[in-house]
């Protein structure tokens, strides 16, 4: 589950950034417009859902230089919630994310290119890269006068590279973090 959330961390990185021309954006975290998810199997059965309930990030994005495109997201690990709260005490232990060690993971990219977005994920108190499937929503005037710019992504990665070792059988050796991010124009 920890690494889970890891994964949700490097997603929502992947969104946050800046450029020379490049627009600056704020995720829309105070909104509830912006999600960190993540799911694995459990025992091979069925599938576990979470989430991250806290986290915040910047991204930068210019539509004519997308490449050029950065993120960066900080996800607050003891907020993980996956709607059962002795889950989330076992979660939140030694055996997964640990986040009396480490209450934060982070996310930071360093390439997008042709839809996926590369970065480091901090999880657990490893670093590692990871890359990100990454779709543009939209963009646009918002109703209050702001303008918008919205994305979703996809990313799997395997919790034991990320220093979380906990056993839940083969079929739930990797994490998959689902990521929509709506940015705030500055």
């Amino acid at each position: 589950m920890k690494k889970v959330l890891a994964t949700s961390l490097l997603a929502l990185g992947l969104f946050t950034g800046s450029a020379a021309q490049a627009d600056d954006y704020t995720i829309d975290t105070e909104g509830m417009h912006a999600f960190i998810q993540f799911r694995i199997q459990h025992l091979g059965y069925s599938w576990l859902y979470g989430r991250f309930d806290k986290f915040s990030g910047n991204f930068s994005y210019d539509e004519k230089t997308p490449d050029a495109a950065k993120v960066e997201v900080t996800i607050d690990t003891t907020s993980v919630n996956s709607n059962h709260a002795e889950r989330d005490k076992h979660l939140s232990g030694e055996d997964f994310l640990d986040v009396a060690k480490f209450p934060e993971a982070k996310f930071v990219s360093t390439k997008y290119s042709g839809g996926k977005l590369e970065g480091n994920l901090t999880l657990h108190g490893v670093t590692k890269p990871i890359t990100i499937d990454v779709k543009e929503i939209g963009a646009g005037a918002d109703p209050w006068g702001g303008f918008r710019r919205g994305f979703e992504g996809s990313t799997k990665f395997a919790l034991a590279d990320f220093g979380i070792e906990k056993d839940l059988g083969p079929a739930s050796k990797e994490v998959e973090m689902i990521l929509a991010i709506e940015g705030v124009k500055k």
